[in-house]
């Protein structure tokens, strides 16, 4: 099965779709799924835009309410999580995950489903460990804080994809795991980007709680983005018993969707010929939604999951053979993901601009349905019964000055905030900018997660022939030398040999090339217009 993955969307569906079409005509067959690891922008209309994270300026339709109409529909199915700049008012009513356009899923919070016989999961969002404990209580419209701490990983979707046992084939992130770094050419990476060095030996570059998912789940491949940088890596994990085999999870970011970016990668995955051809649900994340459903909390309280410290009655929530059982009996045995996309808001008309468009918190029809045939809780029913019986911590458009908690609980596990680094990242949107408007979201200091990377040389040559923004990742993932010197990869044998995962080929002898007439531009020392290229049309230097 040919999968395509892409990094940081930006509302570029149109791009991204006739990417892949040129790949298709270029590459050995049709692209059987899309994957897309955040920033997605599923931007249906105007209020839709006030509800993303970036300054005014940076508003964009961009394409993906064509989609949503049925003016155009996505020619592969579409598989994508949430990162930090999202219209999270439209997210916020699949938090389960549910279609959003005919043909495109979103995964919701957390999730996880399976596609001919590969197993899919993600979580959506990036770490910021002031709100990590607190529970879902955002709703629409937002205050200048909220529209920040939507987007921002909580513990319980953690927790839960922890009680996973079965073997996973993909996972998506859009913060990086934690300490990855150590498993790629980090010498090449800090050369490419010094303003990194310090975060990296700190330590503090990325998600401490993917990178837990990470070494929990231990999936054959890990794929994220939010840097806009193309890395790749190869983690060897450790085993407890001496009779298990080792397993590796080959890891992948991606660049935005940008000209000359590498933004897309076209990978061959293995599947279950005899496996359905249409997306449905796994039944082992469907039993773990279903036993963890009175955990929801839709309050900024910071609470703990529960563990095993005798301050528990249960803190064991994986799923058993009979609950499983149970789950497909209540479901007749059918996991089928029901093409029940239906519009529930107004989309947006060019001819007819609605710049006072209201914003209204939705109960989706497609979160209704599912969580009444599984028999859990709607968390935006929830919300909407907390607003009315005023259970919310106080007035929710006061919000602003909830930062702080004096409630003298537990210290979150996670000690160290990526929220405040001491380098900035050129590449990313910059909030605090002189000519921003009043209504400005956030700061640099408090959005700004991580700083940019850049793809290594060393590791670029793990990269076969190449067009445009494609890379075609080969079903060996060769680090070089330079990757394992002082890296955790290898600790058996000579650190300097290259880790080979199964065809034998050392591909670190193979230069990277182009199949069109294009060069790819010199890394440019100089940017102009530090948060222009997230947001237009064109790169740099004016290409189109």
């Amino acid at each position: 099965m040919r999968v395509a993955v892409a990094g940081c969307c930006h509302g570029e569906l149109d791009k991204i779709y006739e990417t892949l079409a040129l790949a298709e005509r270029r590459g050995p067959g049709p692209i059987d799924l899309l994957l897309c690891c955040g920033d997605f922008q599923a931007v249906r209309n105007e209020a839709d835009l006030r509800c993303m994270a970036v300054p005014p300026k940076y508003r964009h339709m961009q394409t993906f309410y064509r989609y949503y109409s049925g003016e155009k529909k996505a020619p592969v199915l579409t598989i994508f999580i949430g990162g930090n700049h999202e219209a999270s008012n439209h997210l916020q009513e699949l938090p389960y995950g549910g279609w959003v356009a005919p043909n495109i899923y979103y995964l919701g919070l957390a999730g996880v489903v399976k596609y001919r016989g590969v197993r899919i999961g993600g979580i959506s969002g990036i770490f910021k460990s002031h709100d990590y404990r607190k529970g879902h209580f955002e709703r629409p419209p937002y205050n200048a804080a909220t529209i920040r701490s939507i987007y921002h990983v909580r513990n319980i979707e953690v927790y839960k994809l922890k009680q996973l046992k079965q073997p996973m084939d993909i996972f998506l992130s859009h913060d990086w795991p934690r300490s990855i770094y150590h498993y790629g050419n980090k010498k090449q990476l800090l050369k490419t980007k010094s303003f990194f060095r310090q975060e990296v030996e700190n330590n503090t570059l990325g998600s401490p709680a993917a990178s837990e998912l990470l070494e929990h789940l231990k999936p054959t491949y890990w794929f994220s983005a939010h840097l806009h940088v193309k890395f790749a890596a190869l983690m060897q994990h450790q085993t407890m018993d001496k009779g298990q085999s080792t397993k590796a999870t080959k890891f992948l970011a991606l660049d935005k969707c940008l000209p000359h970016r590498d933004f897309l990668q076209v990978i061959e995955v293995e599947h279950d010929p005899s496996a359905p051809d249409y997306l449905e649900y796994d039944a082992e994340w469907l039993t773990i939604l279903r036993a963890t459903n009175d955990l929801i909390n839709v309050t900024e309280r910071l609470w703990n999951m529960p563990e095993n410290n005798g301050l528990h009655t249960r803190w064991d929530y994986s799923a058993t053979k009979e609950a499983i059982n149970e789950v497909l009996e209540k479901l007749n045995h059918d996991l089928k993901v029901p093409n029940n996309f239906s519009i529930t808001a107004a989309c947006y008309d060019p001819s007819k601009p609605q710049t006072q468009m209201q914003l209204v918190h939705r109960i989706n029809p497609q979160t209704t349905e599912f969580c009444a045939q599984l028999g859990i809780t709607d968390i935006n029913v929830r919300l909407q019964k907390a607003k009315e019986d005023q259970h919310l911590c106080g007035d929710y458009e006061g919000q602003d000055d909830v930062e702080g908690n004096d409630s003298g609980e537990e210290p979150s596990e996670y000690n160290t905030d990526t929220s405040a680094l001491s380098s900035i990242n050129p590449d990313e949107i910059m909030l605090d900018e002189e000519e921003e408007c009043d209504d400005s979201i956030v700061s640099a200091q408090s959005d700004l997660n991580i700083p940019s990377v850049e793809l290594s040389s060393d590791q670029a040559s793990d990269f076969s022939a190449s067009f445009s923004d494609i890379r075609i990742l080969p079903s060996s993932m060769t680090v070089s030398s330079d990757d394992t010197s002082g890296s955790p990869v290898c600790k058996e044998g000579n650190s300097g040999d290259p880790v080979d995962l199964g065809d034998g080929k050392d591909l670190t002898t193979v230069p990277l090339k182009r199949l069109s007439d294009e060069h790819e531009p010199e890394q440019r020392k100089k940017i102009k217009r530090r948060n222009q290229a997230i947001y237009a049309a064109v790169d740099d230097n004016g290409t189109a």
